[in-house]
């Protein structure tokens, strides 16, 4: 076991591990906010010009939900150097690939959310004298997040694991440090010690999410009830 137990070994881990909570934050950070977007011009921009951005936010979210993920942090790779000739630091660029496909995926969770508030709620705040706009962030939108949290956190969880992806382009997240390692073994017992770290790692932290959706979900109940 002292291959796996050395302190290079564990830093090297450690540091893949942080690496992947990093892209993962930034990733489903920035995904529910472009989810959000998403979701409002999907539900609501049904009328007169603004069908263009209705359509919009349905074709993106209907191709990236159904190809798979790797395809598109292969393309932002790949692709977005070229078009827009930036550096191509892979870290990056497949957290952004993460972020474009995590994104539609966040779009149905919170259009979920929109399709169960009664409507009627636009004219009510209408009536009170607000626009679209402010009947959205200070109405419908804090309802709608309150149903779809304990969904949006799961799918967190997901984002985290989904980072694994990278290893395919030799990004240094926990994954692809594992890989390295693993390829400089020979003992049984030190291939399954790795195995059995990098499990438990991603096991902590994804347990860790999972148990405060739960909690949330049951705090969620007691008040409603």
């Amino acid at each position: 076991m002292e291959i796996i137990m050395s302190i290079e070994n564990l830093y090297a881990l450690l540091h893949g591990l942080w690496l992947t909570i990093v892209m993962a934050f930034f990733a489903a950070s920035g995904a529910i906010i472009f989810g959000s977007i998403l979701a409002v011009m999907r539900n609501y921009f049904t009328h007169r010009w603004h069908k263009i951005f209705g359509y919009f936010a349905g074709i993106y979210i209907e191709v990236f939900r159904n190809t798979p993920l790797l395809l598109w942090m292969y393309a932002a790779c790949f692709v977005l150097p070229v078009v827009l000739g930036i550096p191509a630091n892979y870290s990056v660029l497949g957290t952004i690939g993460l972020f474009l496909y995590t994104s539609s995926v966040m779009a149905e969770i919170i259009r979920g959310g929109l399709n169960s508030i009664p409507r009627g709620q636009f004219e009510a705040a209408a009536s009170q004298g607000f626009g679209f706009v402010f009947t959205l962030w200070y109405i419908i939108l804090p309802q709608c997040y309150r149903k779809v949290t304990p969904t949006i956190l799961s799918q967190c969880v997901t984002t985290i694991k989904d980072t694994s992806f990278l290893a395919a382009l030799n990004v240094a997240e926990l994954t692809n440090v594992s890989k390295d390692i693993l390829s400089r073994l020979t003992s049984f017992d030190e291939i399954v010690a790795v195995f059995i770290t990098v499990a438990g790692l991603y096991f902590i932290v994804c347990f860790s999410l999972s148990c405060i959706v739960r909690f949330y979900s049951h705090y969620t109940r007691i008040r409603t009830s």
